[in-house]
């Protein structure tokens, strides 16, 4: 982005602080979003392939962000970027292996340039049914969605020479908020990852680098195709990545009005009632 671009950003931003001084609290809240663009910022995404992670990389690009785009599935990567972003100068496909955590160092020292923004969306999932009887399934489902992002996030997190660092988004799942006996192997998974999450971000408030746990419902994707979930409470990908890219200041986000009631419900039931849902 060159000086000129600045410089039209700032004008445009000064000139909505002024409209949108009258507006009080909600006025202030839209000053603040204009104040911290995204534009020029470095994003790296962690399991880049997965359907929500690829709808992220368009809205950042879109954005002016530069993205390093990690996952195993380099080639579906490079395919997908080179047929379905605007700017596919603007995307680098990195190979990054969730659970070969010994790589994670070499990997991370390796990036082009630090990130300022970190969203860790790698996924993996068995039913429970398959997870109770399969350890292999679930050991995965533990490393992936859990281990594996420990591991990269601890190394992102404790780089003090990295000055960039302002936000890690991570992708959670409203599975963790209770545990029930239809999915509790993969809750539990999730579950772990967003109490780190919370854990990380009162870790890192001192370098005033935000932390963001996306408590999402079904998901229309890859890893949800084979299950029979209810039509009407699947979000779209497109959906959740806006969120992820313009996430509100608060911790847990749980995007779409009708999960954000079941969010509560399922925190305020009584455990007899948990354990009479499926």
């Amino acid at each position: 982005m060159d000086l000129v671009q600045v410089l039209k950003i700032e004008r445009s931003r000064e000139y909505w602080r002024v409209v949108l001084g009258g507006l009080g609290a909600l006025g202030g809240n839209i000053i603040f979003a204009l104040m911290h663009t995204t534009a020029g910022k470095h994003v790296l995404i962690l399991g880049a392939n997965s359907d929500v992670a690829k709808q992220a990389i368009k809205l950042y690009v879109e954005q002016g962000c530069s993205v390093i785009a990690a996952s195993r599935s380099t080639d579906e990567l490079h395919r997908f970027v080179r047929e379905q972003v605007g700017a596919p100068e603007k995307v680098t496909v990195q190979y990054f292996d969730a659970v070969a955590f010994d790589t994670h160092q070499a990997f991370y020292d390796s990036l082009p340039v630090k990130p300022h923004i970190v969203v860790y969306a790698a996924g993996f999932q068995v039913t429970n049914e398959e997870a109770l009887v399969n350890w292999k399934g679930s050991y995965q489902m533990m490393n992936v969605l859990y281990c594996g992002a420990v591991s990269i996030l601890n190394i992102i997190a404790t780089d003090a020479s990295n000055n960039n660092l302002e936000r890690i988004v991570g992708l959670s799942s409203l599975s963790g908020v209770r545990g029930r006996k239809s999915n509790f192997i993969y809750g539990s998974t999730k579950a772990a990852f967003t109490t780190y999450l919370a854990g990380l971000r009162q870790h890192l408030a001192a370098r005033k680098v935000r932390v963001n746990a996306i408590v999402a419902g079904y998901i229309r994707s890859k890893l949800t195709a084979h299950l029979s979930l209810p039509e009407s409470l699947l979000l779209e990908p497109i959906f959740i990545a806006r969120v992820i890219v313009n996430p509100p200041k608060r911790f847990t986000i749980v995007p779409g009005f009708k999960w954000k009631i079941i969010y509560n419900i399922l925190r305020l039931l009584p455990e007899g009632l948990v354990a009479k849902l499926p």
